[in-house]
């Protein structure tokens, strides 16, 4: 992938990561639906997906497929999201969010579970 995808393009990406090869029409339809984009917004979107090699297209039909996975551009935007707003710290991005939710016991007992698998 060339460059970072912006929201938008982040609700293309969604729908082909849950629902894999899409035709555009189909991803058109479905955006129409969710957020009211016409069919000019949706496949702009989608070229500019292409664009950043994050979509790959084919013919016929203007099939969609996603050519990145969600885990590393959720990776790539949480690297992003720490260096931008937490000094490069992870530790103060997990702070922020334990500080700012109340969490439930069993929330609690599974971020130990993650931590300890970890070490």
């Amino acid at each position: 992938m060339t460059s970072k995808l912006g929201s938008s393009e982040i609700r293309i990406m969604n729908l082909l990561w849950k629902n894999g090869e899409t035709p555009a029409k189909d991803i058109a339809k479905a955006m129409k639906s969710e957020t009211g984009w016409n069919v000019n917004t949706t496949y702009t979107l989608i070229k500019r997906c292409v664009d950043k090699g994050a979509v790959e297209r084919t013919d016929p039909g203007f099939i969609c497929r996603a050519t990145v996975s969600k885990e590393s551009v959720a990776d790539a935007e949480t690297d992003e999201l720490i260096e931008k707003l937490y000094d490069g710290s992870a530790n103060k991005l997990f702070a922020a969010l334990l500080g700012k939710n109340k969490l439930t016991k069993e929330q609690i007992e599974e971020l130990k579970r993650i931590v300890s698998e970890m070490e």
